[in-house]
């Protein structure tokens, strides 16, 4: 059974900062990309982040470029996402997923359909 278990979230100021991780559990492919997703309320979720567990390359949406930074522990089988100079569009719930590269790489790595495997969210406000 695959599990991924987020923490880390939290209230912060606007200009604060905040690492979130998640913690993978069960998924069997080697081959995989693992992202992280937010949504806000009555919004679509989005692409924020996400990895290749090949080549360590990196994904970001354009809201996010040069503030936030994904990363990965292997050997921990987590994943990070570390947040700066947060502000109060940030605010949503945050969720990670993983999916098999053969499916995420045949598309945007920033697409929610392309994973398959999701974590119940962790939430992120930001008060300005």
């Amino acid at each position: 059974q695959v599990q991924l278990v987020e923490s880390g979230g939290g209230s912060v100021q606007a200009g604060g900062s905040l690492r979130l991780s998640c913690v993978v559990s069960g998924y069997a492919y080697n081959s995989n990309y693992m992202g992280w997703f937010r949504q806000a309320p009555g919004k679509e979720r989005e692409g924020v982040a996400s990895i290749y567990s090949g080549d360590g390359r990196t994904y970001y949406g354009d809201s996010v470029k040069g503030r936030f930074t994904i990363s990965r522990d292997s050997a921990k089988n987590t994943l990070y996402l570390q947040m700066n100079t947060l502000n109060s569009e940030d605010t949503a719930t945050y969720y990670c997923a993983v999916g098999p590269a053969y499916r995420v790489s045949r598309g945007d790595p920033l697409r929610t359909a392309e994973y398959r495997f999701w974590g119940q969210g962790t939430q992120v406000t930001v008060s300005s």
